[in-house]
């Protein structure tokens, strides 16, 4: 594609208009005929690999303009802007042809609920015969296929435009995206065609040097997604939906809830070790939802899913079908055994989601509660010894262990955990390797307890320093339940 095509409406001046073969941020990356982006990251500075992106055969480069003096005699075309990270959206849908335009985009944001909510959208409109794309923290999937596995919410701008283009292509009448509050910050969804918006809630989470400042940068973040779309749907039960509503009167909302006044509230709640049931209005009638995924978080994240597509013109039945059938990879996940053990795998990471899950599960567990987590490195080191306070005081045994450490000892965040719950509990133990910690939870248990194994999820990974390693939990709760 010619330069001037992919830098169409954005200001910047094309010196030179010649044809280029791909786009991308990696000077790893580069081949012959490639434009290589120079970007700014938290750790890295991409204008240090121009000179090798230009050795391995880029024929253009886009850089901050105040470097300009910096490369200015290499044998390049040279583009420049303010903020490179902030124009790579845009270039990535015009390399692209703005996929997004092709489908109906759906983009759904807050602090808990997007997986969860975004596979009950996908299944309804699979249910009601639509093709589906769905890009989020558990994989991206075209229908069934799943394209690649998920190592953040949100792909980078590039990554995203091109699976869209695969999207597309593949005849997608529909994507569901996450949106992370990094991405909104970021510009990696800047130029995307969102026809509906949804916030599901807001807490305490992604406060660290490399994320969000404060509570107030990550909501103001949040709320970028509504300059975005033509419709919003909002959680009205949160305090922070509420206010959503009132910072943007221009964009026309749709509301739900189970407790405040709102256009679609659940009634008639109730919640067993089986399932999840409740009464609300779709399409003009008074109907009954029933979903195999325990916890009042399941009624709002499908309160969610029906005001989405309710919204996008789908029967009531298929509404109610799909949300029968829905399953979500590691979330309020149950491993079958023939053991008799009741063990479940949830992406609970934070303080008021790991709440959530064990305040669900102690509500219908005959037995005890045990929890087994722990913290990720290199994060907001203020929610360690909250989430072991929390799991004192609801769990009635507690297993702290390691989560991603990455650059960071797992001792000394084990220590950070621990010191939230002495003097709540003594019912805990520490066990810094989560293989031999996932062994001691599986010995423990009887049946009628629960096991809750929170924090990982659908990850199949554990990060050390700045590698990963293959590590699945399901596999390691199946082969510790073998050696019973």
């Amino acid at each position: 594609m010619l330069l001037s095509k992919i830098f169409k409406d954005t200001g910047v001046k094309v010196t030179k208009d010649i044809d280029i073969k791909y786009i991308t941020s990696d000077s790893r990356k580069v081949e012959k005929d490639y434009l290589f982006v120079a970007i700014c990251g938290f750790e890295l500075d991409g204008h240090a690999y121009i000179e090798a992106a230009v050795e391995k055969g880029a024929a253009a480069i886009l850089i901050n303009e105040e470097r300009y003096d910096e490369f200015k005699d290499l044998d390049v075309v040279i583009l420049t802007t303010l903020n490179t990270r902030e124009l790579l959206g845009k270039i990535a849908c015009n390399f692209y042809n703005d996929p997004s335009k092709e489908f109906k985009l759906v983009g759904i944001t807050g602090t808990k609920g997007k997986t969860t909510t975004s596979f009950m959208v996908k299944k309804i409109l699979e249910e009601s015969g639509k093709k589906v794309g769905l890009v989020g923290t558990v994989a991206c999937y075209i229908g069934n296929k799943k394209l690649m596995d998920s190592d953040r919410t949100t792909p980078e701008a590039l990554d995203l435009q091109e699976m869209f283009r695969e999207m597309a292509d593949a005849g997608c009448e529909y994507v569901v995206m996450e949106v992370s509050s990094q991405s909104l910050k970021l510009g990696r969804v800047d130029g995307c065609n969102f026809n509906i918006g949804l916030f599901t809630n807001l807490s305490e989470d992604h406060i660290s040097p490399h994320e969000h400042s404060s509570m107030r940068d990550y909501f103001e973040c949040k709320c970028k997604l509504f300059d975005m779309v033509k419709t919003g749907v909002v959680n009205v039960d949160d305090e922070k939906g509420q206010e959503l509503v009132e910072m943007k009167p221009n964009c026309n909302f749709i509301t739900y809830s189970i407790y405040n006044d709102s256009e679609n509230k659940a009634t008639n709640v109730n919640i067993t070790n089986e399932l999840t049931t409740y009464n609300v209005n779709i399409n003009g009638n008074d109907e009954l939802i029933q979903i195999s995924i325990p916890g009042e978080f399941t009624v709002y994240n499908s309160l969610g899913a029906i005001s989405i597509c309710e919204e996008l013109g789908v029967e009531s039945k298929y509404i109610i079908s799909g949300l029968k059938k829905v399953r979500v990879p590691g979330r309020s996940e149950l491993i079958d055994n023939d053991k008799g053990l009741t063990i479940m795998l949830d992406y609970a990471h934070s303080e008021e989601s790991l709440r959530n899950i064990l305040s669900a599960v102690k509500a219908y567990t005959k037995g005890r509660v045990i929890c087994l987590f722990g913290c990720g490195g290199d994060r907001d080191a203020r929610k360690r010894p909250k989430m072991a306070k929390v799991s004192g005081e609801l769990a009635d045994f507690t297993i702290i262990t390691s989560d991603n450490p990455r650059t960071e000892e797992p001792e000394a965040i084990v220590k950070d955990i621990e010191a939230g719950i002495i003097g709540v509990t003594d019912q805990y133990i520490v066990i810094v390797d989560r293989i031999e910690a996932i062994d001691y939870a599986v010995k423990m248990a009887k049946k009628g307890d629960i096991v809750v194994l929170a924090g990982k999820g659908h990850e199949s990974y554990q990060i050390i320093g700045h590698t990963k390693y293959p590590f699945d939990e399901k596999q390691y709760v199946l082969d510790s339940l073998s050696r019973l």
